[in-house]
């Protein structure tokens, strides 16, 4: 499908890409280079979508249907532990996740598309999103319309998986990957002396309460048979050994994979705070700072792309999973309440460091897989004899 010069190109674009990460809503060099890729291969390319996305589609001109693909742009926050000739130059920064090989694996697909085009019918949009890491830069991107006009029927997505066979094509219909809720929970509480903890309120003690019973909620609310996990990412309170402190801060982060489990957790949480504070006296508030749905595949679109993929040979190994392969989060569940659609997955390999560790490194022997799915689910939706 993709000869040795379009396979190099794909693989210096993700090592440059490697080389000069840009966190969320900074994407401004990654953003140029993809739509200067885009404009010179023939696609109409809107640029400053959600700040720094990209948005690349091909008119056919004949009816068919309108097809969407994504890949997102943004690093992480991480200094890079690899020693390696493209590491990255930005200290501080890397692609801990991949998104450099995702975002050249669909620059590759690009480019075949588009050698095809004469074959196809309908609209194809490219989406080239940025602030995937914490921003939800796919909600910003629908709110800026990349959906509509026309209106998308499907959007296909993909993300590399550390741990899986090098090139494993997989796909989990339903729930494929958590819903993430992170909130500021504070305890006020009255501060005191430590010798005379009768006449304060004490916020360090309500809050432990508060983390011991939340635990609760994952073991009597939920059901056992679904997923879902609260953790407590952090605590404050006090800096002083003598001084019962007047307020106590938590993070709270919740996992789900579906609606209701999330009603079964972060349905509690207030519940929950404000009859522990309300026992001992003490006030609180709960400020709500992140969320992202639980990203959730259908199941008609994921068969297709099981059977096209392997009608197309497109991997060694394709494999459709029962169980979730993650419980992490990530934003394309916003396009998915929106249009149908299936986001898959392809093994990194099965050694080396997982996603958002120091050492991650994308494997560019996936790039054919991951982009030629891409390809494959283009021709099978769009080609004329389709």
């Amino acid at each position: 499908m993709f000869d040795d010069v379009q396979l190099r190109r794909a693989v210096a674009l993700r090592r440059d890409l490697h080389q000069h990460p840009e966190l969320k809503f900074e994407e401004h060099r990654t953003a140029g280079k993809v739509a200067e890729g885009l404009r010179d291969l023939g696609y109409a390319v809107r640029e400053g979508i959600a700040r720094t996305g990209v948005l690349a589609e091909l008119d056919t001109g004949r009816p068919g249907p309108v097809i969407a693909l994504r890949a997102d742009m943004d690093a992480l926050p991480i200094e890079e532990a690899n020693d390696l000739a493209h590491r990255s130059a930005h200290a501080g920064r890397m692609h801990a996740c991949g998104h450099d090989g995702h975002t050249a694996a669909l620059m590759l697909a690009a480019e075949t598309i588009m050698q095809c085009r004469e074959h196809l019918s309908g609209h194809l949009k490219l989406i080239f999103q940025p602030a995937e890491e914490g921003g939800n830069g796919a909600e910003r991107m629908i709110q800026e319309g990349v959906l509509d006009a026309p209106r998308v029927e499907a959007i296909f997505g993909y993300h590399n998986r550390p741990g899986f066979e090098s090139g494993m094509l997989f796909v989990k219909p339903g729930s494929a990957m958590g819903g993430n809720d992170t909130y500021r929970v504070i305890v006020q509480g009255r501060s005191g002396h430590a010798a005379m903890p009768h006449l304060a309120v004490d916020p360090i003690y309500v809050g432990t309460s508060i983390v011991q019973q939340l635990q609760g909620l994952t073991a009597r609310h939920k059901s056992p048979l679904r997923a879902g996990v609260i953790t407590v990412a952090a605590f404050h309170a006090g800096d002083a050994a003598n001084v019962i402190p007047g307020e106590a801060e938590l993070l709270v982060n919740i996992r789900n994979d579906g609606d209701e489990v999330r009603e079964a957790l972060a349905g509690h949480l207030e519940q929950v705070v404000a009859g522990v504070c309300n026992a001992h006296g003490a006030g609180y508030r709960i400020e709500q700072l992140h969320h992202v749905p639980p990203l959730v595949n259908d199941p008609e679109w994921s068969e297709l792309v099981l059977k096209v993929g392997r009608d197309r040979g497109v991997a060694r190994r394709i494999e459709k999973v029962d169980t979730m392969p993650t419980m992490g989060a990530e934003d394309f569940a916003f396009y998915l309440r929106e249009v149908p659609g299936c986001f898959f997955f392809v093994g990194n390999g099965e050694e080396g460091a997982y996603l958002h560790n120091d050492r991650y490194e994308f494997n560019d022997e996936i790039l054919p897989v991951a982009a030629g799915t891409f390809v494959a689910l283009v021709d099978a939706l769009m080609g004329q004899e389709a």
